[in-house]
C-alpha cells in the first residue's frame, strides 16, 4: 500500500464529522500522523449535541492507515488553540499540513432571511465560529508550519469563488461566512508563497455529511432514496472525496502551483485521478451551474 504521507503531520481544525472528517480519514490512509480538533468528545458534546466525537474520527484515522490524535479544541479560545500547537510542536517537532474546516453553523442561520430580519446573535455567532476560529488558528499554527519547506494550508468553505462571485447564498451572515473564508486563503497565499508554504481554498459539492443524510433520512448505504424528494441531490458525494482531494494536494511536490487559488474536489479529480468510494468523480459545481441554477431536470449523465 503506498502511504505518501507517512513521515507528515497534519492537523485538521473542526473534525468532528462532516468534511474535517473525512479529511481526516484520508490523509490518514496516506499513512499521516493526524491530530483532529472539535469541541464534542465522548465526554462532552458541543452545542450541536450530536453523536460524532474527535476521539470517532481518530479511530478512523488509524484504522486507515495513519495514526489519529484527538485533541478536544474550542477554536474561539486562543489559549486553547496555543497550548494545541505547543503540543504538536512538542510531540512531533513540526506541522505540514493545516487543515481549517472550522464551522459550527448549521443552527445559526435562517434561509433567504434578509439581514434586518435574521437573528442577530445568530448571525454574528455564525461569523465568529466560521471566521474568527479560522483567524487564530492560523495565527498559532502558521510558525509552526514554517519551520519546514513545503507546508500546506487548505482553507475549507462553500462555494468556488467564482461561483460565490456571482451566486446569492443562502442569507447575508452565511454568504459573508463562505466569501471571508475564500479570501483568508488569497491572503494567506501572498504571506505564505514566498516563504515555502501553499495556501488553498478548497470546497466539497453537495456533501452527504451526517447531518445532510439525516436531514433527509436516509443513511448512506440507501441515499439515492432521497432522489425522489431531491433529484439534484444525485451529483452530491462523501465527505471522504474532498478527502482525497486534501490528500492528493498533500502529496503533490508541485503543489505551489495553486498557491492562492479556489479549488472544488470536483475540479481536483480531474487533475489528480482520485475518484469518490463509489468510483465516480461527481463534479457538482459545474452541474450547479449548468444544470440546477439553469432550471434542467436532473441528470448526471457527464457530471460524475
Amino acid at each position: 500500500m503506498s502511504l505518501p504521507l507517512k513521515d507528515k503531520v497534519a492537523l485538521v481544525a473542526g473534525a468532528t464529522r462532516g468534511a474535517g472528517r473525512g479529511i481526516a480519514a484520508e490523509l490518514g490512509a496516506a499513512g499521516a500522523t493526524v491530530y483532529v480538533t472539535g469541541r464534542t468528545t465522548r465526554e462532552r458534546r458541543s452545542e450541536y449535541d450530536r453523536p460524532e466525537t474527535i476521539e470517532d474520527t481518530a479511530d478512523l484515522v488509524t484504522a486507515a492507515g495513519g495514526h489519529g490524535i484527538a485533541v478536544p479544541t474550542d477554536h474561539l479560545e486562543a489559549g486553547q488553540v496555543r497550548a494545541l500547537v505547543d503540543r504538536i510542536a512538542d510531540e512531533q517537532g513540526r506541522l505540514d499540513v493545516l487543515v481549517n474546516d472550522i464551522w459550527g453553523g448549521e443552527h445559526l442561520f435562517q434561509w433567504d432571511t434578509p439581514v434586518w430580519e435574521h437573528d442577530l446573535d445568530k448571525g454574528l455567532r455564525l461569523l465568529r465560529l466560521a471566521v474568527e476560529t479560522h483567524a487564530i488558528t492560523s495565527h498559532h499554527a502558521l510558525p509552526l508550519l514554517l519551520r519546514s519547506p513545503g507546508g500546506l494550508v487548505v482553507e475549507v468553505t462553500d462555494g468556488t469563488a467564482e461561483y460565490n462571485r456571482d451566486t446569492y447564498r443562502v442569507n447575508f451572515f452565511y454568504d459573508l461566512a463562505k466569501a471571508s473564508v475564500l479570501r483568508m486563503a488569497f491572503a494567506l497565499g501572498h504571506e505564505l508563497g514566498p516563504r515555502g508554504a501553499t495556501a488553498v481554498a478548497l470546497t466539497p459539492g453537495w456533501l452527504r455529511s451526517e447531518i445532510m443524510l439525516e436531514t433527509f433520512g436516509v443513511r448512506e448505504d440507501n441515499w439515492r432514496d432521497a432522489l425522489e424528494r431531491v433529484p439534484h441531490f444525485a451529483i452530491s458525494e462523501t465527505p471522504h472525496y474532498v478527502g482525497r482531494a486534501v490528500a492528493a494536494l498533500a502529496a503533490d511536490p508541485e503543489v505551489a502551483r495553486w498557491n492562492g487559488r479556489s479549488l472544488s474536489s470536483g475540479g481536483l479529480a480531474q487533475e489528480y485521478g482520485f475518484t469518490d468510494l463509489d468510483g465516480s468523480r461527481p463534479d457538482a459545481w459545474r452541474y450547479l451551474v449548468e444544470v440546477q441554477d439553469a432550471g434542467r431536470p436532473a441528470d448526471t449523465t457527464g457530471y460524475r
